[in-house]
């Protein structure tokens, strides 16, 4: 059953993509008509406690299926038993929102979308098995590629190709399957796709699919790059950054730069890019050539995203080049300095009392939830010289109470909640919002903090609520400042190094 079950369940996730997505875009007006049905139609609590029920049941299948030295009959029965849950719990869960009619009226609404899902379910299986079988040449060939870069420049390089170990007598790693490039192919490729669609009426096609192809050949080409850079720091005597930061974070620099060529080439080649009165008559030549609103409130917060990448990039676990994160946000938010003028940026006694409450929260939940790992901020620090250990410290502060709470703050509640509402969302009022934006919001600016995500899914939603209160982006500022302020005060008279 472990042969298909994968299978089935990358299907299911297909279908359900498929059709939801496509069947709303094709069938909006039924969707809104059988939406203001719903308002009239109270939640099932029956269906709802089976879901509850389901769910439950599920967990203790899990806690029971996963356990060494199962016997194969008794582990078949229990993963037919764990897989009729996996289906059943969100189908109740559906059934509650929505009785049976209603979902047979969107059945009936789409059409033949239901026959062009089950084949979009049934690719994504054939794609599955034939990314497995792709795994292995692919390999084998990056292997060869790294070798033909390494060789001209190391004269003693160590090769087999049997086993895939590459690199010299004191460094030498090993492509392994997920080191093949195949990941990131498949990034670009869903990146691609998605790109071409929404700006479908500005693209010259066939012309414009041509950079689907090409955004992979330079992508599996730069991971091959990447791998014989990573051997050639380790061998020139830095194995911890090697392993470390470069490998873990070159990946995705590559990935972000090629995306992002990408989006430039697709949008001012004129070869690809249509001229502006071929475009869609929605969109006008003013609507072209007028400033990116959402420049100013996402390039600060991007532009860190960016220096974490690179800083981490060249560390073996300190970071010793996090002053990085300080300037290119303080450069981001210098540009766009005219932009901001129109913002509200007072800010009242909530603010700081709301900042010393997430203090608080955030203290509580991590001696609740238990240390989160550890990290080598005290030993780097230690083997700096003083002023360099000042200096690193200084940055760290500075990083944490101005440039990061204004470009969080400016992307997360300054733009994403307004955004989520509507594309022009620099015309809406800073106090709009809906339940759904600001959980949305919250939701991913917790996930920004990692395995703390639900202490920053609350603060996140404590920052947004003093911004709405009064409609000013400089409470939140403040309360996220005051916030970073007094964990720095922590961290630092306590050496508690965990919390940064």
């Amino acid at each position: 059953m472990g042969d298909w079950a994968p299978d089935a369940a990358r299907a299911g996730v297909a279908f359900a993509i498929v059709f939801l997505t496509f069947g709303y875009l094709r069938a909006k007006p039924l969707v809104r008509a059988l939406s203001e049905e719903l308002l009239q139609i109270p939640i099932s609590t029956g269906r709802l406690a089976a879901h509850m029920g389901l769910v439950v049941l599920f967990g203790i299948l899990s806690n029971s299926l996963f356990v060494p030295g199962l016997p194969a009959l008794k582990a078949d029965g229990l993963t037919f038993l764990w897989i009729s849950t996996a289906i059943l719990a969100p189908a109740f869960a559906f059934l509650a929102i929505a009785p049976p009619r209603v979902w047979a009226k969107l059945i009936a609404g789409t059409g033949m979308l239901w026959l062009y899902s089950t084949a979009a379910a049934i690719a994504a299986m054939l794609i599955g098995a034939l990314v497995t079988r792709l795994w292995e040449p692919t390999a084998n060939l990056t292997f060869r590629l790294v070798r033909a870069m390494l060789s001209p420049v190391i004269t003693n390089l160590v090769a087999d190709p049997t086993t895939r170990i590459i690199g010299t007598r004191s460094f030498r790693v090993i492509i392994s399957n997920q080191c093949s490039g195949l990941e990131g192919i498949g990034l670009i490729l869903m990146f691609g796709v998605l790109w071409l669609w929404f700006f479908r009426k500005e693209c010259r096609f066939p012309r414009a699919l041509l950079l689907i192809p090409a955004g992979i050949g330079v992508l599996w080409l730069a991971n091959s790059i990447r791998i014989a850079a990573l051997i050639l720091i380790g061998n020139a005597g830095a194995p911890g950054v090697a392993a470390g930061g470069f490998h873990s974070q070159a990946g995705w620099i590559a990935f972000n730069v090629v995306a992002l060529g990408f989006c430039v080439v697709a949008r001012q080649w004129s070869w690809i890019r249509l001229p502006v009165e071929q475009q869609s008559v929605q969109e006008s030549a003013h609507e072209v050539d007028q400033a990116n609103p959402a420049a100013a409130y996402l390039v600060p917060f991007l532009m860190l995203l960016a220096a974490g990448m690179i800083s981490r990039a060249t560390s073996s676990g300190f970071e010793w080049l996090y002053p990085l994160r300080f300037f290119a946000a303080a450069g981001a938010l210098w540009y766009f300095r005219a932009r901001y003028k129109t913002l509200d940026w007072r800010f009242g006694w909530a603010a700081p009392a709301i900042g010393v409450l997430v203090f608080g929260l955030w203290l509580a939940l991590d001696l609740l939830v238990g240390v989160h790992g550890t990290n080598k901020i005290g030993t780097g620090l230690a083997a700096l010289s003083e002023p360099a250990r000042v200096a690193w410290i200084a940055f760290r502060v500075l990083a944490a109470v101005v440039t990061v709470p204004i470009a969080e703050e400016l992307a997360f509640r300054g733009f994403l909640i307004r955004r989520i509402i509507s594309p022009d969302f620099d015309v809406l009022d800073v106090k709009t919002y809906t339940w759904i934006s600001l959980l949305i919001s919250c939701v991913a600016f917790g996930l920004m903090h990692g395995d703390r995500w639900i202490a920053g899914s609350i603060a996140g939603l404590l920052y947004a609520g003093v911004m709405l209160w009064r409609g000013r982006i400089g409470d939140a500022v403040v309360a996220h400042g005051v916030t970073n302020a007094l964990i720095a005060v922590w961290v630092l008279a306590g050496g508690n190094w965990q919390l940064w």
